[in-house]
């Protein structure tokens, strides 16, 4: 990795770092130096800084994610408000169909939890907040298929445009086990003030359920949780 002088080389190397010891779960210098593409020296200069900062936790030769980090992580979310927001339509959808579900962004070209609720059948296909997935499942590609072009994403299929429409048209996408084995889904989009989906709600059941009706009850939810965002200031 070319470090380039000045703050922002010194930031680009310290999230290189926060993120080789999320990825590591806890690991020593040497390791995070090389994980990171850093000169050891420089490594350990800022390893020392973001432990001082809390950012990092030494226990031993180790490192760690520090528990500032964990803080300011939870306040995170993809817009102003929405998890308070969306947490009463999530949690009651989850209790009537016994989906497990989730609030979902795309970053990075995948499908990043934002939020989940567990259901009937989370011990099968566990959903975790900040647990990342390909972005062709049903949250993915209904946030896909209704972004402007140039995400990068994966290359689509030869078929994608016209699924993309018949997602757009629906205003949901439906997931039959093309992702995982055994793993239904359906999403649909969250839209802010401007109209534009900032996430999506998904819910997760087994193939044995019918998707008719999960399909709307998470249409249903989806409108009370993107009028909500809709009618909120953000302050």
């Amino acid at each position: 990795m070319n470090m380039p002088g000045g703050g922002r080389g010194v930031l680009e190397g310290a999230f290189a770092l926060l993120e080789a010891v999320e990825r590591a779960g806890e690991s020593r210098l040497t390791a995070l130096a090389a994980e990171s593409g850093l000169p050891k020296t420089t490594a350990r200069r800022l390893l020392e800084q973001l432990v001082e900062l809390g950012a990092v936790e030494r226990s031993g030769g180790l490192f760690r994610m520090g528990s500032r980090m964990f803080r300011l992580g939870l306040g995170w979310q993809p817009h102003p408000g929405m998890l308070a927001l969306a947490r009463r339509p999530v949690h009651e959808l989850a209790r009537a169909t016994g989906a497990t579900v989730g609030i979902f962004v795309l970053r990075e070209g995948r499908a990043l939890t934002a939020a989940a609720v567990p259901g009937e059948w989370d011990t099968f296909a566990p959903m975790r907040a900040g647990t990342a997935f390909p972005w062709t499942t049903a949250a993915g590609k209904v946030l896909v298929a209704g972004a402007p072009a140039g995400l990068p994403v994966d290359p689509p299929t030869k078929t994608w445009s016209r699924e993309a429409a018949r997602i757009r048209e629906a205003g949901f996408a439906v997931d039959r086990q093309e992702v995982a084995e055994g793993v239904c889904c359906v999403a649909v989009p969250l839209r802010g003030r401007s109209g534009t989906a900032v996430a999506a709600l998904c819910a997760l059941v087994d193939p044995s359920q019918p998707l008719s009706p999960l399909t709307a009850s998470v249409v249903r939810a989806g409108r009370v949780i993107s009028a909500s965002m809709q009618g909120h200031s953000g302050r």
